[in-house]
Formats: structure tokens, sequence, C-alpha cells
């Protein structure tokens, strides 16, 4: 079933989750052992993340540091092609970003989705590579997500770089956008970061998935936020379980959420047993789904970095 018309029906709550491809020079068996396992919940849609390139340094004999480019996580267009072609059902939704992509590179890749019959996408401007403080955008890239949609939406109407093409074919592509209850780290406040979401909203996003969050009420805010704006997009939340002790320290850290105290409390209390940990991370997400699917979300979106076994459980007693 097409995704962007599923969301907008409003007869149930769909299951959806994202993954990650896997480090370069891994194999496209880790992906499936993450899929499979989640299949029997009839997934709407799965999506592949996109990954810019980064720098690293490597210390030659001599002493001196020779920089070098790479991108860890390659594969993004022939891993969505794979799944596409193993699973069949689900919608397969590969993430677009601006980052480590030139316009040209964005066109290219998004002829590739074309050809391939994959039409749903995620618009990101994606996060600055770790070895950056801050997003630095290609030469000849886009700087923000709404000159990527622009680039988007031209397509879709026959508009390619090369002015000079004839007879160009229009593409089909239908996207959303992240969205932030607890506000884009970059934002200086919720009004800002809402006029901007609008802006992409109007221009062509056809729904929002929103960073992961672990208090509802959150969300339940933040949809009302955006109503109040303007914005009549379906809102999907996103969420995942807390896995590791490191997480309640690194999560908030890299995604600028707040963890309740009750959450973080329990695992403290658990010490070091890292099965207790991950079975209070199943609860608290078990309920955050059970509490959301109550209130008729259109999706609830898990976000399984890597491991589904979580998911699955939580899945059994949601869906």
């Amino acid at each position: 079933m097409n995704l962007t018309e599923s969301l907008n029906q409003n007869q149930k709550t769909y299951f959806s989750f994202e993954l990650l491809p896997p480090l370069k020079g891994g194999n496209i068996n880790e992906i499936y052992k993450v899929i499979d396992p989640l299949m029997e919940f009839e997934p709407l849609n799965i999506n592949v993340t996109y990954h810019q390139e980064e720098i690293v340094y490597k210390k030659l004999s001599s002493g001196l540091m020779q920089k070098k480019t790479v991108r860890k996580r390659p594969g993004t267009v022939a891993i969505s092609a794979a799944i596409k072609y193993r699973y069949r059902e689900p919608n397969v939704v590969p993430h677009m970003i601006c980052g480590g992509f030139s316009k040209e590179d964005t066109e290219n890749a998004l002829i590739d989705l074309h050809f391939l019959g994959m039409n749903q996408l995620l618009v990101l401007r994606g996060d600055p590579p770790k070895t950056q403080r801050y997003f630095v955008a290609e030469k000849d890239g886009h700087e923000h997500t709404l000159g990527l949609i622009h680039q988007i939406t031209n397509m879709n109407k026959g508009i390619y770089l090369d002015e000079e093409l004839q007879n160009t074919a229009a593409t089909d592509f239908a996207f959303g956008i992240a969205g932030y209850p607890e506000k884009h780290i970059e934002a200086p406040n919720m009004n800002s970061d809402l006029k901007y979401l609008k802006e992409k909203v109007d221009s062509g996003a056809q729904y929002i998935v929103t960073q992961m969050f672990f208090d509802n009420k959150k969300y339940f805010d933040f949809v009302a936020l955006c109503r109040e704006a303007g914005i009549d997009v379906p809102i999907v939340p996103g969420i995942k379980p807390i896995r590791t002790k490191t997480d309640i320290l690194m999560l908030p850290r890299v995604f600028n959420i707040d963890i309740p105290d009750d959450l973080v409390n329990a695992v403290q209390k658990a010490g070091s047993d890292e099965r207790k940990i991950r079975e209070i991370g199943i609860e608290w997400t078990t309920q955050q789904s059970l509490e959301l699917k109550k209130n008729n979300v259109p999706v609830i979106h898990y976000y399984t970095i890597g491991d589904s076994s979580n998911i699955k459980e939580i899945a059994k007693k949601v869906f």
C-alpha cells in the first residue's frame, strides 16, 4: 500500500522501522537479520539511512598525518533496492540528505531511485560527521533541507540541473521530513523551528517523522503546536527503547533530548545488570507505544540502530 495514502487513511496504527546500512565491508545478511524478525508485524515502511563522508587522519611512518575522506556506511540505494526485491510488500524509504552531496550527486541518486521504482523518500539535512562540530554543505550542495526539497519537486516537474536537457522525464517522488518535539538543537526556539517546518510542508512534504522521545507528552504537545501553526500533515512518532546504561548519557548528548527521571532512576537502580536494563527499556517503550496507539497515531516508527530483538518483543505486545 502506498505510504502517504496509508498515513492519511487513519484506519489503524501501522508499524514501521528504520535501519542502518552496515559499515563498509559488511554483508547484506546483516540487514536481513534485522528485518526478518520484524516482518510478521507487516511493516508499512522500512527506512534506510544515508550517511555522508567523514574525514579521518592516518599517521604515516614519517610522523606526518594523512587526511583521507571515507564513506563509512555506503550503499543506501543498493540496500534499498535489495530490500524491495526481497520483501516486496513494505514501502522502502531511503533517506536523502544534504550533507556530503553536491546537487549533481543528489540528482544522480534520485535518478537511480526513480529507475528502481522507489518513489518514497525521507528528506533531511543530515547531521555533521563526528569530525565536524557544525554542518558544512558540500561545494554546490544544499545547506538546508528546503533547498533539497526544491530540487526534488523540480525533478517531479521534469526540471533537471542541466537546462539544455530535452524531453526529460518527470519523477514522482513523495517525501516526508523530520520534526523535533524538543526542537532541533540548532533552532533558537520552538517557534523558529515550527516556522521552518511549515515552510517544508508548504513546499511539498507530505508527512513528518519525529526525532525519538521518551515522554509521550512531548509528542502530543508538539502535534498541538504544529496544528496551531497550520501544519496539517500526518505526524509519525519515532521512538527507541533504551538498551544499555550508556544510552541515558549518550542519547541526550547526541540527539538533544530529555529522558524522564523515572526511566533514568530505573536504569541507574539496575546497576551493571545489562539484561535488566534491556527489560526496562522494552517495558518503557511498550507502554509508550500502547498509549500512542490508543491515541490513534498513524504509525509508530522504531529506531532499531542495528538491533531488532527488543523491537520484536515490543511489537508482539502492541501489534
